[in-house]
């Protein structure tokens, strides 16, 4: 027994309400519950259904509101239950009067229609229509519209959550709550499709259990206690119609809150505030209203009273509102001009180095068009965008990437944007802040209306679309972007091409200068004794250069110290670095994977390059342009069937050739890794899955 409370007080109170409900429940089908005990209840019942309708009204989206249909469920049997216990009582003791089944029912029964069961029936079949054929038809219609769309967008949600991540527009943790979002969304939804249903059900059981009410209650009132037809019929009647509206009430309320929760946006936004803003924010509505309704009250036999007060009090809102919105703007105006600043003459003064500016390493310029997506006064997001790139590339590549300068270019057009390295244009391209992005990312199945363009960071097929059809292009499977990512995914794959251009000296130096922290003796030891730092820098950009990571630098450092007195040559000390480096570079191939399909050279062929290689000068290979454009054709389609199959890319060859052969398909077949064998781990199982020869 004490262990049994000890789990009680463990659970709370709140962990009994859910099991306490459930035993009512049970207990109002099979024990006979006495008329206070129904009062109560109903009571209960009532208070119940305006907590939900009101917790459905004031929830700022629907998704606060997620335990609806579980909620909706509990209700709805609850009030059917209570039905069959209010039944049995109507039932047993309907002949002793109206009064048989407790207060509530009574009350409902005799004052709110007057105790007239034709007005009764009347009023219970009004209710029955308006919550069966209109609120409920309609929130089921909408329920399964929303879900169905909700389901078909998720694809398309998901992959924007990931384009999001991998452009270093949101963290890991952000993107794992976007994902639990959406497929809340997708689980609210549908449960909400099938809870509508219980509300549907409910209506047809209140129109069934008024029926065998009336019809049992007259067959035991006549047969059983031989009372008069006219008395069997108003006891019975009245009883059963104030308990089919005690319980219609309830539904109604219910059924209401449904409707008001599925069709919400799922967007936050305040209810009450959401209507004033997009109804009456705008006076002339108002005042146009005011006047109609004034002119409708001047007409002689018309209520000129109700029509000209309401036209006074419609110009009453629309003078408050209009003295509420000159406020608003008068204080708008005294915070500019507190912010803005006088500006200072410019003094005359001699030209000095300071007015020779150095090139930008990493600039962007926008049109006047974009100036407020740089803009923090105007909500501009592209900044923090920028530098959640800057932050995703730093982590990747292993040094601090520079700060991006961004100004406006007055040449370019309104909605154009250009991106230079080093001062020199290197990408360039034209967006629209209204609109967004609608990407193919291969497979779609369906058209847009907008304006055909390509994504300018990968080139696939897109369109500029309105903000409206974002879901349902996400439905038809594109990847549908705003503006900034667009702006910031393109900067993402411009510095992640060119990052051997964005180190150089400092850099370099900083990482040495934080390597030293840990291991000084190794860097004291490397910089400057054994190899300038010079050297250090071109084996750093050799690496980016080749889509290699510097994150570990201890490592590169070693193998410098290593090799540092048998070669100063770069070109040899990236490839021993590589070798060191090659668990990392397989791992960012094949990932996790214990097996590594490769493409290798058929012997002759990779024996002929061996020796063309022995006899032409270093970084060439003198070989007929026939054989070269024959083995560049066939690694183009081997590539190609790798992609198709869902599988990596990667080409095998001896050391001397990996280098050349790298230069040859870099910029030419996509996707292509090419390394040499001294670069596989021990560890990984290689599976040929081509080889490329001489035919």
């Amino acid at each position: 027994m004490e262990a049994v409370i000890h789990n009680m007080q463990q659970m709370g109170v709140r962990g009994l309400v859910a099991p306490l409900m459930v035993v009512a429940m049970l207990a109002m089908i099979v024990v006979p519950l006495p008329p206070i005990g129904l009062d109560m209840l109903f009571t209960f019942n009532i208070s119940l259904s305006i907590v939900i309708l009101l917790v459905s009204i004031y929830a700022k989206r629907p998704l606060d509101f997620v335990i609806f249909p579980t909620i909706l469920l509990v209700a709805t049997l609850f009030r059917l239950a209570l039905n069959v216990a209010s039944t049995r009582i109507v039932l047993l003791e309907g002949h002793t009067g109206t009064g048989a089944a407790g207060n509530v029912i009574e009350a409902f029964g005799e004052f709110v229609i007057g105790g007239n069961y034709a007005v009764g029936l009347v009023v219970f079949a009004i209710l029955v229509i308006i919550n069966f054929v209109v609120v409920t038809k309609g929130a089921g219609r909408v329920s399964e519209v929303s879900a169905r769309f909700t389901l078909d967008a998720m694809p398309g949600k998901q992959m924007a959550i990931d384009a999001d991540l991998n452009s270093g527009l949101i963290n890991q943790d952000e993107a794992r709550l976007r994902r639990d979002e959406v497929a809340s969304e997708s689980d609210f939804y549908g449960s909400m499709d099938g809870a509508s249903k219980f509300v549907r059900g409910d209506a047809v059981a209140g129109i069934l259990i008024l029926i065998i009410n009336i019809v049992g209650g007259l067959s035991i009132g006549l047969a059983q206690h031989d009372m008069a037809l006219a008395d069997a019929v108003r006891n019975y009647t009245l009883l059963t119609i104030g308990d089919g509206l005690v319980a219609q009430i309830p539904s109604l309320l219910l059924s209401s809150a449904t409707a008001i929760i599925i069709t919400r946006d799922s967007k936050k936004h305040d209810l009450g505030q959401q209507v004033f803003e997009q109804m009456f924010a705008n006076t002339q509505i108002i005042w146009i209203t005011a006047g109609i309704i004034g002119l409708m009250g001047i007409i002689p036999g018309m209520p000129n009273l109700a029509f000209l007060t309401l036209a006074g009090l419609l110009v009453g809102a629309a003078l408050l509102i209009d003295k509420q919105h000159e406020q608003e703007e008068i204080a708008q105006r005294v915070e500019v001009q507190k912010q803005e600043e006088v500006p200072k003459p410019a003094e005359t003064k001699e030209l000095s180095w300071d007015d020779v500016q150095p090139v930008d390493l990493v600039g962007l310029e926008v049109g006047y068009g974009l100036i407020p997506m740089v803009d923090r006064n105007q909500d501009g997001q592209l900044l923090n965008r920028i530098k959640g790139v800057r932050k995703k590339l730093s982590q990747d590549l292993g040094f601090l990437v520079h700060p991006v300068h961004i100004r406006d270019n007055l040449d370019l057009s309104p909605n154009a944007y250009r991106i230079t390295l080093l001062g020199v244009p290197i990408g360039e391209s034209e967006v629209f802040p209204d609109r967004e992005l609608a990407i193919n990312p291969g497979q779609v199945y369906g058209t847009l209306q907008g304006t055909q363009t390509k994504d300018p960071a990968f080139g696939m097929e897109a369109v500029w679309i309105d903000a409206g059809q974002r879901d349902h292009a996400q439905t038809l499977g594109y990847t549908v972007v705003d503006p900034t990512t667009v702006i910031a995914t393109h900067l993402n794959q411009i510095l992640h091409d060119n990052a051997k251009d964005l180190i150089g000296h400092e850099e370099v130096q900083q990482l040495l200068d934080n390597l030293a922290k840990i291991s000084p003796k190794l860097v004291e030891d490397l910089v400057p004794k054994l190899m300038p730092l010079s050297v250090v820098v071109k084996v750093m950009q050799n690496l980016l250069s080749e889509g290699v990571p510097i994150r570990d630098v201890r490592t590169i450092a070693e193998v410098l110290a290593e090799q540092g007195s048998r070669s100063q040559d770069p070109i040899d000390l990236t490839a021993a670095v590589r070798i060191a480096l090659g668990r990392s570079i397989v791992q960012k191939a094949i990932g996790m994977d214990e097996e590594m399909p490769v493409i290798t050279l058929e012997p002759s062929l990779e024996q002929l390059l061996m020796q063309s290689a022995q006899n032409s000068p270093e970084g060439s290979l003198g070989i007929e342009p026939g054989l070269a454009d024959r083995m560049f054709k066939s690694l183009e389609d081997v590539a190609r069937n790798q992609e198709m199959s869902g599988q990596p890319a990667i080409l095998v060859v001896a050391p001397p050739l990996r280098l050349w052969l790298s230069q040859l398909v870099k910029h030419s077949i996509s996707g292509l890794s090419v390394m040499s064998y001294s670069e596989i781990p021990d560890n990984k199982k290689i599976k040929v899955v081509a080889a490329v020869g001489a035919d």
